[in-house]
């Protein structure tokens, strides 16, 4: 009897440890017709992820982080997501390596990198950052992240919006 309390108090010490919820838009013009930001980011991510790595364009690439930083800040708690339970996981390791690839500090605000990443899509020179997204290595950890997301949204939608407890 005495065990119920204690693993009780457990559970709740690692739902303390939870970093709080992000929160992050795109640009207005962002949405290109896919009817929502999230589903527009998606498509494009993992469109630009899927291809080979050569010479990138510096203005996709910076879309394509901008993307990639809106759903790893906005995905884990969208239930519309929640069919993959290691999505959030997969987002959480695909941000480390393509910050990590671009000299982006890990504390820095999600907001932040799509702002600076939509300036540069839409022309913006950006000093070192420009040459670093035009050489982009392969991001594997991103390209899985981002075919995950995709995968989910084009799930029919009973499958996709389970009740997550």
């Amino acid at each position: 009897m005495r065990r119920r309390p204690l693993l009780l108090r457990g559970l709740l010490a690692g739902c303390e440890a939870l970093p709080p919820a992000e929160s992050a838009r795109l640009p207005p013009g962002s949405v290109e017709g896919a009817g929502d930001p999230t589903r527009a980011a998606v498509s494009r991510a993992a469109f630009f992820f899927a291809q080979a790595p050569a010479r990138r364009d510096p203005a996709l690439a910076a879309r394509a982080i901008a993307d990639m930083e809106f759903l790893a800040a906005t995905l884990p708690t969208d239930p519309r997501y929640s069919a993959d339970g290691l999505l959030p996981v997969r987002l959480r390791q695909a941000r480390a390596e393509w910050r990590g690839a671009l000299g982006i500090p890990p504390e820095l605000p999600a907001q932040a990198v799509i702002d600076r990443m939509w300036r540069i899509h839409e022309g913006a020179a950006d000093g070192q950052m420009t040459p670093r997204l035009a050489a982009l290595p392969a991001l594997p950890r991103t390209a899985e992240a981002a075919a995950a997301a995709a995968r989910v949204q084009s799930m029919p939608d009973s499958p996709r919006m389970r009740l997550r407890l």
